[in-house]
Parts: C-alpha cells; sequence; structure tokens
C-alpha cells in the first residue's frame, strides 16, 4: 500500500482548493481526514485547526499561481510548503495541541496567515 504522506496531503488541498473553492476545500479536506483517522483507528489524531490552516495557506498560494500551473510547479514556488513545521510559525505548539484546536478552528497567535 502506497504511503499517504505529508506531500500527498498537500497535493490533495492543492486539488481541492483548485477544485471547490476555499470555503468548500474546507470542508472536504477536513471530513477526509477526520475520516480517514476514525478509519485507521486513530480518531485521536485530527486535529480541526490543523486541517484548516493547511487548506488556508495553500489556498493562498493558490490565489497567486496562474490556472494552468501544475501541482509540481506550484510546489517549486512554494517550497516552504513542504516543511511539515510550517504551522509553527503561525501557531505555538501548546495551542495547537489543546483540546479546543483538535475540535475546532482556533486562530494563529505568532503571526496571522499571510494575506
Amino acid at each position: 500500500m502506497t504511503r499517504f504522506g505529508h506531500r500527498e496531503h498537500v497535493h490533495f488541498t492543492w486539488f481541492a482548493v483548485r477544485c471547490f473553492g476555499l470555503p468548500v476545500a474546507i470542508d472536504v479536506v477536513s471530513d477526509s481526514i477526520q475520516r480517514t483517522a476514525r478509519y485507521a483507528g486513530a480518531p485521536q489524531k485530527y486535529n480541526a485547526t490543523v486541517s484548516r490552516a493547511w487548506v488556508e495557506l495553500v489556498a493562498h498560494h493558490v490565489a497567486e499561481a496562474d490556472a494552468d500551473e501544475d501541482f509540481d510547479a506550484f510546489l517549486a514556488r512554494n517550497p516552504a510548503l513542504m516543511d511539515k513545521r510550517l504551522l509553527l510559525r503561525f501557531y505555538r505548539s501548546a495551542t495547537l495541541a489543546r483540546s479546543e484546536a483538535r475540535t475546532g478552528w482556533v486562530e494563529p497567535d505568532l503571526a496571522p496567515f499571510p494575506a
């Protein structure tokens, strides 16, 4: 079985944002990750804030992309998205670990997302 790692998560998020736009992509990506965690027997691994934050960041960069840009070109232009620790530029790790972050949206507490 092929591993669905960080790159695949970013690719899925990029695809969802391009197909559906930000509001729907948040729901599609979050629901898919939550369902996958439950199916894997690890529902506690799902974090609503982490899921939405990644969609927000990917969407910001998609908005700056040419309409015909493919995923590899998108990543080449935005290599920071391959850093799993990217959210720590915006959030304290303790904030992301809180139950409120796991179950709902928590705004960044270190720096705002790019506008």
